[in-house]
């Protein structure tokens, strides 16, 4: 009789899984799995039965969890909580030890694994590389990579951009071009932010040669969730073009500026696009447009395969231009 309660019980705990965490909706549903963040109004729970899956805050009745994890009630300082116990309906308890907390669900703007120097830093990106070679009459070879990166900590946004394009036909350089651009926003409250951006581009090969812009204005986040992002920015900017013939422009122009992305298929596919479209207040160019949209294929958790099209256009000006590229290659993301 003995032996057979140890059985039953050695089976009990080996089919439980460890460090599993519970999520309870509000129609009665009960969900384990892993917690891997909550923001934007939706809380990823990764499962082994469906894979990451989308919950709507709105819907959880409460949940528990037994791993540490910082929990913010506002946008810049968290309470790192120990452990997560279930409590009534639409709330939570927050257990530190001998004095455990409980707060209402609605009041927890995000959940995430804290991290050892600044908690609530997130930090995402990915590195995309394109190659073609082409043997033929005339050979061709072709070199794009593009750097794209973004952190956050409570209420900046550090965003970094960097791209490279090399071509060469019959070993003459046809494309070699180069820009970097790094933006810093603000956020005035949830959805409203102020961003300030520096951006420079090379081009060796066009008859505009330099671009170097410095711009300011207010953005919008209209969501930034485990299941994508968009904002918008109205930006008043200050542009300088230089061209190969060694003439210079200068003006003030505005432009609108859009971030998008937006992940399907259980976070296997990813439509992106990002890109600026501006007019100057006067002189110079007619507009000027830069920008992409592309999928992206997750392979693994961090590899993928991509393809895009983007487009640099300056019309109007001393120099036009108009390049437009398609890619196919991979890439690496975090």
């Amino acid at each position: 009789m003995f032996t057979r309660t140890l059985l039953c019980l050695g089976l009990s705990v080996a089919a439980t899984p460890l460090m599993a965490d519970t999520v309870w909706m509000k129609n009665g549903d009960r969900l384990t799995g892993t917690i891997r963040v909550f923001d934007g109004g939706k809380l990823m729970l990764e499962t082994e039965y469906g894979g990451s899956i989308p919950l709507d805050w709105k819907k959880v009745a409460t949940l528990e969890s037994d791993r540490e994890l910082l929990v913010k009630e506002n946008d810049v300082t968290g309470e790192r909580a120990k452990s997560l116990q279930a409590a009534e309906p639409g709330k939570v308890t927050l257990a530190n030890g001998a004095a455990p907390k409980t707060v209402e669900l609605a009041s927890i703007k995000q959940i995430m694994k804290p991290k050892p120097l600044v908690e609530d830093f997130l930090w995402k990106g990915n590195v995309d590389v394109a190659m073609d070679y082409k043997r033929a009459e005339r050979d061709t070879d072709d070199y794009d990579v593009d750097l794209k990166t973004q952190a956050r900590h409570g209420k900046w946004r550090h965003n970094a951009q960097v791209d490279y394009n090399r071509e060469l036909k019959d070993d003459v350089v046809s494309t070699d071009n180069w820009s970097t651009e790094y933006a810093l926003d603000r956020f005035l409250d949830e959805k409203w932010f102020w961003q300030g951006r520096l951006e420079y581009k090379r081009d060796k090969i066009e008859d505009l040669a330099r671009q170097r812009t410095v711009g300011t204005g207010p953005g919008y986040q209209f969501w930034d969730n485990e299941l994508g992002a968009f904002s918008l920015a109205g930006l008043i900017n200050r542009s300088d073009y230089e061209f190969a013939n060694g003439e210079k422009e200068n003006f003030y122009a505005i432009s609108m500026k859009w971030d998008y992305n937006r992940y399907l298929v259980g976070k296997t596919i990813e439509l992106f696009s990002n890109g600026e479209i501006g007019k100057p207040l006067e002189g110079a160019a007619d507009y000027a447009l830069d920008a992409e949209v592309g999928l992206r294929y997750k392979v693994t958790d961090w590899a993928s395969l991509n393809m895009k099209a983007s487009k640099d256009q300056v019309s109007g000006s001393e120099g036009d231009k108009d390049e437009t590229r398609y890619t196919l290659g991979f890439g690496v993301g975090w």
